[in-house]
């Protein structure tokens, strides 16, 4: 399993953000993903949490292959540092480190068994 805060760790565009901060609402437009270097974020859809991020994982994902709305929001739960994937750094890490692409299908992998679980 690809390491991502080792990936990240040195990252200069790594953003902090306070426990209650949003980072992304339902509905919002942007073309980039986020990985978790510290904290924990909530991720959040019709006033219920889906789904904590921890280190090392990722979230708004969705928005680098179908350019969609946000389906969530992202709230920091607690204090934390995250870094920004845009299209062209995700295209370069996914030519660069093919395990990348498999990781990030994975993650969604994940969460649509979850989604269509709980739907059960």
């Amino acid at each position: 399993m690809l390491d991502l805060t080792r990936l990240f760790r040195t990252d200069k565009n790594a953003t902090e953000y306070s426990a209650g901060d949003t980072i992304i609402k339902v509905g919002d437009v942007s073309l980039e993903m986020f990985i978790v270097l510290e904290g924990q974020i909530d991720i959040i859809a019709h006033d219920k949490v889906l789904e904590t991020v921890n280190p090392g994982g990722m979230f708004g994902e969705l928005a680098l292959i179908d350019a969609s709305p946000r389906s969530a929001s992202a709230v920091a739960r607690s204090n934390c540092r995250i870094v920004p994937v845009d299209q062209k750094r995700f295209q370069f890490l996914v030519q660069q480190h093919p395990y990348f692409s498999l990781h990030v299908m994975r993650v969604l992998a994940e969460r649509l068994r979850r989604t269509t679980e709980s739907a059960a």
